[in-house]
């Protein structure tokens, strides 16, 4: 199939539809069947004049021989690869009778009854369906078609699998979606292609030039995508707000592009609107780049930087010269990230509301001072795994941050009863609180915690020495707790 579908498919980019017959023939389900002899090659005159639907083939892998639509028959002959391609289809026609016909006809069958709901419910049906199945909506007749194709509708395209094969899907949806108006998808604000791996930056550029109004883009786990073609998105869509890059480990940096560097005012800056910046497992990115991410995002309210391992503490301070409006920031797994780091993240005073410093080996203490004495308003600490920890840190914690909701110290060793009992007398608001393999941990602890926390909605002691008894003092007074637990005497 693969040397067919260049010669079946490669009208692609001409302005007239370019019709599979074989996938036609397999798939589409037309409202009528066209009469014998007379309306045939009138159909097909028609339908290489009307305007060209993606097919569901396009977005979806080719359904498996034998089974179609969930159900185990099938009246396809034509052959299936594992390869799901770009491929265009025109509207379902409509039906075209002669008067000696009609005559002939058999009597027309009863009105299905979800043909009877008005245009605005079928839209607002149609707005719950992901794009492979709008597309599928879209051919099984006229009115369905127009109805599928509503510009409300494709606010948003929501592309995921690995055969897909997404550039070709992207040129295709936003050709139909720019004819009302040429080269632009004014209406297309949401991009969503996780776990896309055909991704690449021709894909991307295709969505650079065509959505203007873009303002989230999600390539979660896109590994071919390179720097040049996310400068080219944040470039051409100055709307952009929301960008998630995580997992794509080509991905080192987020600047302009040279040419917008240049078109923009001095007074203007060279700035992105971006406030949303996921880049989780981009393990390459380093603290020049960070910086160069400071430099442009000033607008970062919300930064995931987990598992960047070659990040140190000068590249956070970088970003808390430039970025100085962070509510969430999240440096887990990030080895060099040290004491002198959380000093320059604790410059975000007050602002800051989450933090995520889980497996980050060398901060102790000093650290944890450092963020309880500036970050009053702090709602969430993740510090699992950060064994220099002790008692002293999580009581300065307690009584400086005491509209604590959610607290995870698991797998620090060091941290005792003590620590939990200046935790339990200060942050009555705790909702969430994770011991996970606090070897120091026992029983009396938790029943300060339980007696003191009321809202608490979430606990895990897993691998900690605890009795049932305590278990179930926690239970009684915390109605709503979840335990996540590892003794089978309790349940």
């Amino acid at each position: 199939m693969g040397a067919n579908n260049g010669k079946q498919y490669g009208s692609e980019g001409k302005g007239s539809s370019s019709i599979s017959s074989d996938v036609s023939s397999s798939t589409d389900h037309t409202p009528t069947k066209a009469q014998k002899n007379v309306a045939t090659s009138e159909d097909s005159d028609l339908s290489m004049r009307t305007l060209s639907t993606p097919s569901p083939a396009l977005i979806c892998p080719p359904t498996l021989p034998g089974f179609q639509n969930g159900r185990g028959s099938s009246t396809s002959s034509s052959s299936v690869t594992g390869e799901t391609v770009a491929m265009v289809h025109s509207p379902p026609p409509t039906r075209l009778t002669h008067p000696l016909i009609r005559l002939a006809s058999r009597p027309q069958k009863e009105q299905a009854s979800i043909d009877r709901l008005p245009d605005q419910c079928m839209v607002h049906v149609f707005s719950f369906l992901p794009t492979n199945q709008l597309c599928r909506c879209a051919r099984v007749c006229r009115r369905w078609y127009n109805l599928a194709w509503d510009p409300r509708l494709w606010r948003t395209i929501r592309l995921t699998g690995e055969t897909i094969h997404v550039d070709r899907a992207l040129k295709v949806l936003t050709r139909r979606l720019c004819q009302d108006t040429p080269n632009v998808c004014l209406m297309l604000e949401t991009v969503t292609v996780n776990g896309c791996k055909r991704l690449t930056d021709r894909g991307l550029y295709t969505i650079a030039q065509c959505c203007p109004e873009l303002r989230r883009l999600e390539v979660s786990g896109c590994y071919n995508i390179s720097n040049e073609a996310v400068f080219d998105v944040v470039s051409l869509c100055p709307n952009l707000e929301h960008l998630d890059v995580s997992g794509c480990s080509k991905v080192t940096c987020i600047s302009l592009t040279r040419e917008a560097s240049i078109k923009l005012s001095p007074l203007h800056g060279k700035q992105i609107s971006i406030r949303y910046l996921d880049m989780t497992d981009c393990f390459v990115l380093e603290d020049e780049g960070l910086h160069t991410i400071a430099a442009h995002c000033t607008q970062l309210t919300h930064l995931y930087l987990r598992r960047c391992v070659r990040l140190t503490d000068e590249g956070l301070r970088y970003l808390v010269i430039y970025c100085t409006s962070i509510k969430e920031l999240s440096v887990s797994d990030c080895r060099f990230v040290s004491d002198f780091g959380l000093r320059e993240i604790a410059k975000l005073e007050s602002r800051l509301r989450y933090l995520s410093i889980a497996h980050c080996g060398r901060i102790t203490d000093v650290g944890i001072r450092y963020v309880a004495k500036y970050c009053s308003k702090l709602r969430y600490l993740n510090a699992r795994g950060c064994e220099g920890i002790t008692d002293h840190g999580v009581e300065y914690l307690a009584k400086n941050c005491t509209k604590l909701k959610s607290l995870d110290i698991g797998k620090c060793p060091l941290v005792s009863d003590t620590g939990l009992e200046c935790l339990a007398l200060n942050c009555f608001n705790l909702k969430r609180l994770s011991l996970k393999s606090c070897e120091s941990i026992t029983g009396q602890g938790l029943q300060i915690v339980a007696a003191n926390c009321f809202d608490l909605q979430m606990l895990n002691v897993q691998d900690c020495e605890v009795s049932v008894e305590a278990l179930r003092f926690v239970k009684r007074h915390c109605k709503r707790c979840v335990i996540e637990h590892t003794n089978p005497a309790f349940f």
